[in-house]
């Protein structure tokens, strides 16, 4: 089995990889992508093609993404067997259900995530990232348009009012907890510390995929968003020049 990954999840799946002999090969890919959907098909596609052309040997991939802004949609094995989980995003992957992300959530939709992974690959909201991009308007643009730009960042914050650090144990730190708990703050949010259920990511890579909570696509299918709680689903992939 071959795995590809968003970084945020590094730590978790080179920690849980470990357990399974069957993995030959761990990719991952760049933070930030589901920013851009349509480079993170071209990138999940990219690392299916190279392991189905590089790794003969391998019929089955695991991919550590959720729909991440439908950037997964139309993703299409050649020859291998895709499993992906049935998740909106990596949350749910460190959490260990969408029912529980769901339930969360619920109770506090104000919510901002933060993990190991997620402060490392990036500067989440906080001080820092407040400096980080003051430092780089001004430069850019000057004093006057910079601190219209900062207030326009911080525009979007006001919906949300708590952050959650969730961990499944690798790559946690008490710093790191401190850092999130010094960003939330700063900001005036609530603070919460949640410990995540391992059972998704080890499930993933396991090749444990039930239907519950997964989807399998073969060659000739690719995957579509629901608007239910399947979250995604497998369909035929349309012929190419259709």
């Amino acid at each position: 089995m071959a795995v590809i990954a968003c970084a945020v999840l590094e730590d978790e799946v080179r920690h849980f990889a470990v357990h399974f002999p069957h993995i030959t090969h761990i990719e991952f890919l760049p933070q930030g992508l589901h920013n851009e959907p349509e480079r993170l098909r071209r990138e999940v596609q990219g690392a299916i093609d190279r392991i189905e052309a590089g790794f003969p040997g391998v019929g089955e991939i695991a991919l550590a993404y959720g729909l991440c802004s439908r950037g997964v949609e139309g993703i299409r094995p050649c020859r291998c067997r895709v499993g992906l989980p049935r998740a909106h995003d990596c949350i749910t992957l460190l959490l260990g259900s969408r029912e529980r992300y769901g339930e969360y959530v619920a109770r506090h939709p104000g919510t901002y995530w933060y993990s190991p992974g997620w402060n490392r690959c990036h500067v989440p909201p906080g001080p820092e990232r407040y400096d980080k991009l003051m430092r780089e308007y001004r430069e850019k643009y000057g004093e006057e348009d910079a601190e219209f730009l900062m207030e326009q960042e911080h525009s979007w914050f006001r919906k949300y009012n708590r952050a959650a650090y969730v961990h499944l144990g690798a790559g946690l730190t008490e710093e790191d907890v401190r850092f999130s708990k010094g960003c939330a703050d700063w900001l005036g949010w609530a603070f919460d510390v949640q410990a995540g259920d391992p059972g998704l990511i080890r499930d993933l890579l396991g090749g444990a995929w039930d239907d519950a909570r997964f989807i399998v696509i073969g060659p000739g299918q690719t995957a579509r968003m629901t608007a239910d709680e399947r979250v995604v689903e497998v369909v035929e992939a349309p012929r190419a020049g259709a």
